[in-house]
């Protein structure tokens, strides 16, 4: 890695540290949001755009996740430092499970099974009540590190951070351990077969990839990152049902990853980004906006969860027609064009 990257990390870094004291509390808990959904990205994007196994049950190992952290440390009160990481083990094995359906399906038909996921696991939530609390829901605990209650918040250095905060920087480690990793892992021999799987399975094969193996690794790498997520995800609204766990929000992080860029560390936070905090800055700013319904005055006007279906529709179809590799492509295309700019204006 290039000095100029190491220094672009480190301002990043500094910058993510000070974050919880320069935002108010709505574009925090925004944040929170993006970076938990940024690590189920990951998690989808390692499946699809990393190997090319297409999925939409991804909702389902978010769940899994956080149900097991809702067992494990709501109702046993293990530290979240076994309940969350027991969370991701728990999903990967699952995952484990249902890797070797890839084995016979690809495309479109494994893109049906993974749905039929969706709604095999609301019947088990909805109906497994020691599991899910059925259809009323679950509470689901808050983490606590030592003398580290993150509902009550901590004082640092003579400064407060509260639960918001602690979430905050959390996540933000979990998020950076995720892109560390897979990172490395596109640089490894595993990444360099999975690539190979994806672009194809028969010369990957004759190339002495083991196929198989590497197919059901993806699938439990993916679901790990997904569990992690969904214990993250459900701890901190502290409250899920078994409906919210559907087939919308799997596709949600299927636009994440298409909009951000496929196979790349950082498109599937920057489609993170756009997703959740779309609905959030229509939100902040609806009174403004005469054709967002607010309140009870909605006559004429569209909700924001509607407007944010448009727009996500939209931007999906321009991305897939015009760039088809997402915000990354954008930037590497801008770069590019920049690039030869400069070239064509330097004196000879």
């Amino acid at each position: 890695m290039t000095a100029s990257r190491w220094w672009a990390l480190a301002t990043l870094g500094a910058l993510g540290v000070i974050v919880p004291f320069m935002v108010n509390g709505y574009w925090l808990s925004t944040t929170v949001f993006v970076l938990i959904a940024a690590i189920g990205a990951l998690g989808l994007d390692l499946l699809t755009g990393r190997t090319g196994q297409i999925s939409l049950g991804h909702a389902f190992f978010l769940a899994v996740g956080a149900y097991t952290g809702g067992v494990l440390g709501g109702r046993y009160g293990l530290s979240a430092a076994l309940w969350i990481p027991a969370a991701a083990v728990v999903a990967g094995l699952v995952g484990g499970i249902v890797g070797p359906t890839a084995l016979r399906l690809r495309g479109l038909y494994l893109a049906i099974v993974t749905i039929g996921l969706i709604f095999i696991g609301q019947q088990v939530f909805v109906n497994v009540t020691s599991i899910s609390g059925g259809p009323g829901g679950e509470a689901l605990p808050v983490p606590i590190f030592g003398s580290v209650n993150f509902g009550q918040g901590v004082h640092v250095a003579g400064l407060f951070i509260d639960r918001d905060g602690l979430y905050y920087y959390l996540s933000l480690l979990v998020l950076a351990a995720a892109m560390a990793y897979l990172y490395n892992l596109g640089r490894s021999r595993h990444g360099r077969a999975m690539s190979a799987v994806r672009d194809r399975e028969l010369a990957a094969a004759v190339l002495g990839v083991d196929v198989a193996r590497t197919k059901v690794m993806v699938f439990v790498g993916s679901s790990m990152l997904a569990g992690l997520s969904g214990a993250l995800y459900g701890s901190y609204l502290g409250f899920v049902v078994p409906t919210q766990w559907d087939l919308a929000l799997s596709i949600e992080y299927v636009v994440m990853i298409v909009v951000g860029g496929m196979a790349t560390v950082w498109g599937p936070v920057l489609g993170a980004a756009f997703v959740i905090g779309l609905p959030a800055l229509l939100q902040n700013v609806s009174s403004s906006l005469p054709f967002l319904a607010t309140g009870s005055n909605n006559h004429g006007s569209i909700s924001v969860s509607d407007a944010s279906a448009i727009v996500y529709g939209v931007v999906l179809v321009v991305f897939l027609l015009v760039e088809p590799r997402g915000i990354m492509g954008l930037g590497r295309r801008l770069a590019s064009f920049r690039g030869r700019r400069v070239g064509q204006a330097a004196p000879p």
